[in-house]
């Protein structure tokens, strides 16, 4: 049996995950979600609980979704990877922001006297959050568990190994979002599928439809 660990968003509840790890278990897979810390208000605390999770799961593969691409590097070791609509480290150089650098001005001007950034599909307009994720019932449930994060959190840096692109990786892309690391998994050589017109949460919407495809890119691995 194939197991498989996601590494969910520091934005977003693990529970956001359940969908695609059930669709992933009636494949015939193990899946498990990786628990975020209970306060993940820097990298720190959140590396740490990745790394515990991948060694009590012991994987043959990791998923991430969104922000946990850029944890990936550090945690995953030589496990190969399907990176799901994810962030990137940059392939070589300096350590990137949490948050793209384009980004950090408009964030700035979300935060509150405290620094603490509104939960995450609140920076988005209703319009754009109800095309994300259609569902209302599930959004609800998003919203219910959803937490707000420091500004702080997107300004740190986090870096990645030398040659981390270089190991066995996929690319699963909802729509063009994340044209840039499209390009980097393409550069790289890694498996890339992309689903147009596809979300941000697309496997909240059809978790069955992403389920094959990670395993066909894991398989590709």
């Amino acid at each position: 049996m194939t197991r498989a660990l996601v590494l969910p968003s520091p934005f977003l509840p693990g529970s956001v995950h359940a969908p695609l790890a059930d669709a992933l278990q009636r494949r015939g897979w193990g899946a498990a979600v990786a628990p975020l810390p209970a306060s993940p208000v820097g990298p720190e605390p959140v590396l740490a609980a990745f790394r515990t999770a991948v060694d009590e799961v012991a994987p043959d593969v990791v998923l991430t979704h969104s922000n946990a691409g850029r944890y990936a590097p550090l945690v995953a070791g030589g496990v190969p990877v399907v990176h799901v609509d994810a962030a990137l480290p940059p392939a070589s150089g300096e350590p990137a922001t949490l948050a793209p650098e384009a980004m950090l001005s408009v964030l700035a001007g979300m935060a509150d006297a405290d620094g603490l950034l509104p939960p995450w599909t609140r920076w988005w307009s209703e319009e754009a959050v109800a095309e994300v994720l259609p569902d209302p019932v599930a959004l609800a449930a998003l919203r219910a568990e959803e937490w707000p994060m420091p500004l702080s959190y997107v300004r740190s840096r986090l870096g990645a190994p030398v040659g981390w692109a270089e190991r066995p990786q996929a690319y699963l892309a909802f729509g063009d979002t994340y044209a840039v690391e499209v390009a980097l998994a393409r550069g790289q050589g890694w498996p890339v599928e992309r689903l147009q017109g596809a979300g941000h949460l697309h496997h909240l919407v059809e978790p069955g439809l992403v389920a094959d495809v990670v395993v066909e890119l894991a398989t590709a691995l």
